[in-house]
């Protein structure tokens, strides 16, 4: 059966999920590591007296940092496709995480730096914090962008070929929890799911409501693979259930399930096209 307990936030297949992850990591590790090791050549090459430890360091600290703050984008993408509307919001949220990580990278490489330079003797000045930022950011965003990048395509290819397996082995029942009883639904009897404060509400085809601890997102996931479309961000609607659309101006619609009726929000236009079957 399907269980109502929630998997994550994000909701995909743990197993999958997992496997995106180690898949992005390892292509990060050797992309961080190819790219310092040519800055450390080009070092060499422009500087042929430089001190060779000095080098290591400076390019080591900064690709081992790097890659510790890795689970920035990793999270930040779980939680915010970079296809997830709006788009403006998505981008801005993504930015915001992008100076987080800049932030932490800067702070973390100088501190390492100072560290294992000043153990080996060697005189490392970090200079005003906020000029460096700066510098390192432009840098950063490039990173960031193309590691975002290859990190949603590596996932969203796994997580596309494992559903199918998932959606397969999911019978057609789903147990809701509500409170200490457990309610066991046919999938094709629940029209819809609609966000209530820390629950989510179940409008069955009987007419009951029941309650259940556990964010739209997480039921999201568990119940896309049986045809559930997420249509407003409080409501989930069986697509195989509805009825009627009906337009009600500036690209909102309401959506017809059995007896429910259920906002369509322009700011999910993938959910439209789907209803209409294009």
């Amino acid at each position: 059966m399907t269980s109502g307990d929630a998997t994550g936030t994000n909701g995909a297949d743990p197993a999958a999920d997992r496997r995106a992850f180690w898949i992005c990591m390892a292509g990060a590790l050797l992309f961080i590591a190819a790219i310092n090791t040519v800055n450390a050549l080009s070092w060499l090459s422009e500087d042929p007296h430089a001190a060779l430890a000095r080098v290591i360091v400076t390019e080591a600290s900064s690709g081992l940092t790097a890659i510790a703050l890795l689970w920035i984008p990793w999270l930040t993408l779980k939680r915010l496709p970079l296809d997830r509307p709006p788009l403006w919001r998505t981008l801005g949220l993504h930015l915001a995480a992008l100076l987080v990580f800049s932030a932490l990278h800067v702070a973390a490489f100088s501190l390492l730096r100072l560290v294992v330079l000043g153990a080996l003797g060697i005189d490392y000045e970090v200079g005003p914090w906020l000029n460096r930022f700066v510098y390192e950011l432009r840098k950063d965003a490039l990173y960031y962008a193309m590691v975002m990048v290859t990190f949603w395509l590596v996932r969203d290819r796994i997580l596309r070929r494992a559903a199918p397996a998932a959606a397969a082995a999911e019978p057609a029942t789903f147990d809701i929890r509500d409170g200490a009883r457990l309610v066991r639904a046919e999938l094709a009897d629940i029209l819809a799911v609609s966000s209530a404060g820390n629950y989510a509400e179940f409008h069955l085809a009987d007419g009951r409501r029941p309650l259940m601890r556990a964010s739209l997102a997480s039921l999201e996931a568990r119940l896309g693979a049986q045809g559930f479309v997420r249509t407003h961000r409080s409501w989930l609607v069986n697509a195989a259930r509805v009825t009627e659309l009906t337009p009600e101006g500036s690209g909102d619609y309401a959506v017809t399930v059995g007896g429910v009726v259920a906002p369509l929000s322009r700011r999910f236009p993938e959910a439209l096209g789907r209803l209409r079957g294009g």
